[in-house]
């Protein structure tokens, strides 16, 4: 084990790749310019705007697995019992800073890019009521537009995070379970796995809420919590049975990915992997900005694509150009976002004060945006 036991390289690779790739389907799928692009690589565009978004099920697995390290770990059986509210209000604060500050620049951004151009991607200025419901995580299940690409996924890993921590907190409430609270706790977390896989996941009603994507996350969980136990190839392929069996009732490629990932992150901790694998320094910095480039990669790019079908309406190889700058500009303003805004210490009050700022700035800033452009 290295001295730093902490860091996770193999999660980084993961991070790292899951991050481009979501850039690159966003890109793809959303245009101008990729679809000026598209004779000089009608495959690549093709390919990331079918298959990039698969690159979501590398963030939900992943995020299961760090959830269980943080909650099924030594530290956490050493203390018993989960606070629910503290780890809910940590987590909301520290997704929502963030958040808070990057629909913001979504807002003005959308507002200077419908000034150069008309496209499907770009949004109408937000309602006030659509602003509250994107700071308290309900946009999706309100039907609420978005303000942002990608940030339906800001809300959905709230939820799974507020229902995980639930189910491991329930058992340690009920007095006659207390003393088997743990391995209750695990069951249950195994049993809405399951049930997500089987039932949830393959009925498009519940794609908005934590139950659809508990498949993924909570394979990611109970990866963490089987690597490290005396038989952990059994419990390993147990996890593995259990979702080959529900890709065999309904084959869903998105299930395919959460099973290849869980069994890279499971067999990585098992086989110690996970803390040794050589990877170059950039993707180890480029996975700790990749929340900051999901947030910020989307507004950024949509100035790019305003530019460049503004002044090279009819050029593939300028348009192709305008795509390497708009990922270019997506990472540069990832790392200093995330310098700036994401990693900076802020007391609680002052991050609870995000969500207010973005409720009244944004209302002000899309009414200036709806002057300007009438």
């Amino acid at each position: 084990m290295p001295p730093d036991a902490s860091r996770m390289p193999l999660v980084d690779a993961l991070k790292a790749f899951a991050c481009l790739s979501i850039v690159l389907h966003h890109l793809a799928f959303y245009g101008p310019m990729t679809d000026i692009a598209a004779p000089l690589m009608p495959g690549l565009i093709a390919w990331f705007n079918d298959y990039g978004r698969m690159a979501v099920q590398v963030f939900l697995v992943v995020s299961g697995f760090l959830f269980g390290a943080r909650y099924l770990g030594k530290e956490a059986h050493a203390r018993q019992t989960i606070q629910p509210m503290a780890a809910l209000l940590q987590r909301y604060t520290r997704l929502v800073v963030p958040y808070s500050a990057a629909l913001l620049l979504a807002i003005a951004c959308n507002g200077l890019a419908s000034l150069g151009m008309e496209h499907r991607s770009l949004s109408a200025p937000p309602a006030p009521g659509q602003l509250l419901a994107h700071v308290l995580l309900l946009h999706n299940l309100l039907d609420e537009e978005a303000l942002s690409a990608g940030v339906w996924y800001v809300a959905i890993d709230f939820q799974l995070f507020t229902l995980a921590t639930l189910l491991i907190w329930l058992p340690g409430r009920i007095a006659p379970l207390r003393a088997h609270a743990r391995p209750l706790a695990l069951a249950l977390l195994g049993i809405m796995t399951g049930a997500s896989l089987f039932g949830f996941n393959r009925d498009a009603w519940w794609d908005e809420s934590a139950f659809y994507f508990f498949g993924a996350f909570g394979l990611g969980i109970l990866a963490w919590w089987a690597a490290g136990q005396r038989h952990a190839q059994l419990w390993l392929l147990g996890l593995t049975l259990l979702a080959l069996s529900a890709l065999v009732l309904d084959f869903r490629l998105r299930l395919a990915i959460a099973l290849g990932v869980m069994l890279i992150l499971g067999l990585g901790r098992h086989t110690g992997l996970l803390h040794r694998l050589p990877i170059p320094k950039p993707l180890t910095g480029l996975s700790r900005i990749s929340y900051s480039v999901f947030l910020v990669h989307f507004p950024l790019c949509l100035l790019v694509n305003a530019v460049f079908v503004s002044l090279f309406p009819s050029s593939p190889t300028l348009n192709a150009f305008g795509i390497m700058l708009a990922i270019l500009l997506s990472l540069l303003g990832g790392w200093a976002f995330h310098r700036r805004v994401e990693c900076r210490a802020y007391g609680l009050r002052t991050r609870l004060l995000f969500p207010a700022g973005l409720v009244a700035s944004g209302w002000l800033g899309s009414l200036m945006i709806s002057g300007l452009a009438g």
